[in-house]
């Protein structure tokens, strides 16, 4: 993850903003401004850790909006050597260190944790249903339904928690779903188009719900198929028809995945299965930050 992006510099910036992190009344009006502190990042449950590289980019951007001097003070971030996005913490276990002024450590800790606990929420789902499917060929994918504004982060989280990014947006990749068909005249029709005007090396997958939409999609020219809301039993006769193919067909499945079911469908034989749940329903994981003022 590039965390000096424009991308993410605008995000985490307007975290700092909307929380009005420079203009904390309560810091401001309690604390010494000349007092440095040190705080120590914890996880409270077993997790797997995201976006601790966000935390000195995010004290960075805080001395760009506060022209204060206790914001442009020194700052050291540290992590033990074993502790990095990707690798599983365990409780009471400390992700990171910060060393700064002691105003701008309580001012922008809310947002330093909403972000840690969100993405390593992400992370930590993730590698449950990878697990939940090691040693099977499939591999877990998230999907676009992602908070506003925060796709890039969660899907990087994803990563870290071990699964496989799908595609980022719009107009990285065809995929024809029912609404295209019904909306553009029928398979054939919104095939045909798609395979004329792409652009070199984009494959086109086709969302079918029914034998039925798997034999026109096969007949027409799809190159992907995305198997749509069917059960573990019917995935595994679609996957049998496209193995029939000449030509070889990624497969994947989608709608109603859960952590009690996916093994299952990694077992029909698809290639991939894509979960919304990774992005729109982990739980933040429990993660603290103790505040200690240095000795002087």
């Amino acid at each position: 993850m590039d965390w000096k992006s424009h991308r993410i510099d605008a995000l985490l910036e307007q975290a700092l903003l909307e929380d009005k992190a420079a203009g904390d009344a309560t810091t401001n009006l309690t604390i010494d401004p000349n007092l440095r502190a040190t705080a120590s990042i914890l996880a409270r449950e077993e997790m797997i850790v995201a976006g601790l590289g966000a935390v000195p980019r995010l004290l960075e951007i805080f001395a760009r909006l506060d022209p204060r001097p206790q914001a442009q003070t020194r700052f050291e971030v540290v992590s033990h050597p074993e502790i990095f996005d990707g690798v599983r913490a365990h409780p009471g276990q400390v992700l990171a260190v910060i060393r700064h002024n002691a105003r701008v450590l309580l001012s922008s800790e809310r947002v330093i944790l909403n972000l840690l606990q969100h993405l390593s929420g992400i992370a930590s789902l993730t590698r449950q249903y990878v697990d939940a499917i090691h040693g099977t060929r499939a591999r877990v994918l998230d999907t676009r339904k992602t908070v506003p504004g925060m796709r890039a982060l969660e899907k990087y989280a994803v990563l870290c928690g071990g699964g496989t990014n799908h595609r980022l947006d719009l107009a990285s990749g065809i995929l024809i779903k029912n609404n295209h068909i019904s909306l553009g005249g029928g398979v054939a029709a919104v095939l045909a188009r798609a395979i004329e005007h792409r652009k070199p090396g984009q494959r086109i997958e086709v969302e079918v719900r029914s034998s039925q939409e798997l034999e026109e999609a096969l007949g027409h020219g799809a190159e992907a198929i995305l198997l749509d809301n069917m059960t573990p039993a019917q995935a595994k006769d679609s996957v049998d028809r496209i193995k029939k193919e000449e030509r070889w067909i990624p497969i994947e499945a989608s709608g109603g995945i859960v952590l009690g079911n996916i093994r299952a469908y990694a077992e029909a034989g698809v290639d991939f299965i894509s979960v919304g749940a990774l992005t729109h329903s982990a739980r933040a994981a429990d993660i603290s930050m103790t505040i200690a003022p240095e000795p002087s």
